[in-house]
């Protein structure tokens, strides 16, 4: 199994670059791992408290369920993807049977800040996007998607994504093995990586 690692700023494109990657691919070959499946369970606060949680931070992330899972995906053995959701700040019941595949990419933004999980990706790829850019994005997200609203998300913006963006994230881009910007020019960038996949799997 070859198993790709994509983080990125909030925004920056992660998702985009993800998609553009697996269209190439044949279905039954590729699976996706979400980092915002793996926030930790938090079940044991209430509504508001969860609301008050910084989940820009790597301790947010449950990162020894999402190691234990890459193992047993390696091993060729199926996992129960948690399920989040992003109203209620808090993992659900539901969770997503998950097969193993030739190719796993695991994308979000803290995965590359915990070394353990870092050294389980055969490919590093950090996805770059200029900040404004980042933000417009994350405001038309959380607003139409998420049910927030314009002052939550800036608020949330200024005291805790960018204060965290640029203390854990930004710097695992010196971890990366292809960084790609995400504009018009990054077409090359995602054919090579898909060039070295389809080498993998042939």
């Amino acid at each position: 199994m070859l198993v790709i690692g994509i983080a990125g700023g909030t925004g920056c494109g992660k998702t985009t670059v993800v998609n553009q990657i697996i269209n190439e691919l044949p279905y039954e070959e590729v699976g996706v791992i979400s980092q915002d499946s793996y926030y930790c369970d938090l079940s044991h606060l209430s509504y508001d408290e969860r609301t008050q949680v910084n989940f820009d931070h790597p301790r947010a992330i449950d990162f020894e369920l999402l190691g234990n899972h890459l193992q047993d995906l390696k091993k060729g053995i199926p996992i129960h993807q948690p399920v989040y959701s992003f109203v209620k700040h808090n993992r659900t019941t539901d969770t997503i049977l998950t097969h193993p595949r030739k190719v796993m990419i695991v994308e979000g933004i803290l995965i590359m800040t915990n070394p353990k999980i870092r050294e389980m990706f055969d490919i590093k790829i950090f996805v770059h996007a200029d900040s404004d850019e980042r933000l417009i994005r994350r405001l038309k997200r959380d607003i139409t998607e998420r049910g927030r609203d314009l002052d939550e998300v800036l608020t949330r913006y200024q005291n805790t994504l960018k204060p965290m963006h640029n203390q854990f994230i930004e710097p695992t881009k010196e971890y990366a093995d292809i960084i790609i910007p995400n504009n018009k020019y990054n077409t090359v960038a995602v054919d090579i990586v898909r060039t070295i996949i389809n080498e993998k799997l042939s």
